[in-house]
């Protein structure tokens, strides 16, 4: 069902000059897969703004941050999409469904999605479904929290100093469980630095499974939750300490590996740039 929501008039001013931006034109009966970026409005592309700005239908995730859905090109529908754990969520295939009836029935239609859509964000289904079906889409990629979460934590995803590899993981499978087909010993392995999605629930189990893989229990581990807003919060510790956490605060992304000792010194995000929040 569509939500309609009278939205204000913007305000003129340097967003105006998109206007006259060469972008590509939005055509009724297409789907925009769009990455709203991992947080603040601020972070999301302009060409996602621009998309807000032409869509009749915004279907959007949980993660989407209501100050960007008032930027919806007024009289454009907003449906809600999101899925939380352990939450009751729509059905993939019934998301996926929308958004083919809705093209189908000649509207712009924009899957606004947190983070990167192509980033543990299930956009490589929706689009999927989209092609099976004949349905024309584009991919607007998006600022994954994995980098922007970890940046306005104060932590360099990479540091010549400490790291020349990353490795990104879930924390679940389908099932909700912990991911069955990762092969532990060589993710424990692979690189100095794992950024984990999705993980804060079965964060104890993830630890033991690298502990007993042989990575260091002394490694340091930070969990960036509500990334890029002003509910920001940030918890350190190490790997071998992961499983004495509670009540940890989602949506959250955790880094594990050197690079978080740099936090100490390049911790920006605070006072008057967390009140604005705007990202």
């Amino acid at each position: 069902m569509f939500d309609w929501i009278k939205r204000p008039r913007r305000r003129p001013g340097p967003f105006a000059a998109l206007d006259s931006a060469d972008f590509p034109p939005f055509a009724p009966g297409t789907v925009w897969l769009v990455g709203a970026g991992p947080g603040g409005p601020g972070l999301m592309t302009l060409l996602g703004y621009y998309a807000l700005g032409q869509a009749d239908v915004v279907i959007h995730d949980a993660l989407v941050p209501p100050a960007l859905l008032t930027m919806a090109r007024p009289g454009a529908g907003l449906v809600f999409a999101g899925k939380r754990g352990g939450k009751p969520s729509p059905k993939q295939a019934d998301i996926s469904l929308q958004l083919i009836d809705f093209a189908r029935a000649g509207k712009r239609v924009l899957r606004l999605k947190g983070g990167d859509p192509f980033m543990f964000g299930r956009g490589g289904e929706e689009a999927g479904a989209l092609a099976a079906a004949g349905v024309p889409f584009r991919i607007v990629p998006g600022i994954s929290s994995g980098l922007g979460g970890l940046a306005y934590a104060g932590i360099p995803i990479t540091h010549r100093d400490t790291n020349q590899a990353v490795l990104f993981l879930t924390g679940h499978d389908d099932s909700g469980a912990v991911p069955q087909a990762v092969d532990w010993p060589a993710v424990a392995k692979a690189a100095p630095v794992v950024v984990m999605f999705m993980a804060v629930k079965h964060l104890g189990s993830i630890a033991d499974k690298l502990l007993a893989a042989g990575r260091d229990g002394a490694d340091s581990l930070a969990i960036i939750s509500n990334a890029a807003t002003p509910q920001q919060s940030v918890i350190e510790t190490t790997l071998a300490e992961a499983h004495l956490l509670h009540d940890v605060p989602t949506p959250a992304i955790i880094v594990v590996g050197p690079v978080s000792r740099y936090r100490s010194s390049l911790d920006w995000y605070v006072g008057k740039a967390r009140e604005h929040g705007f990202g």
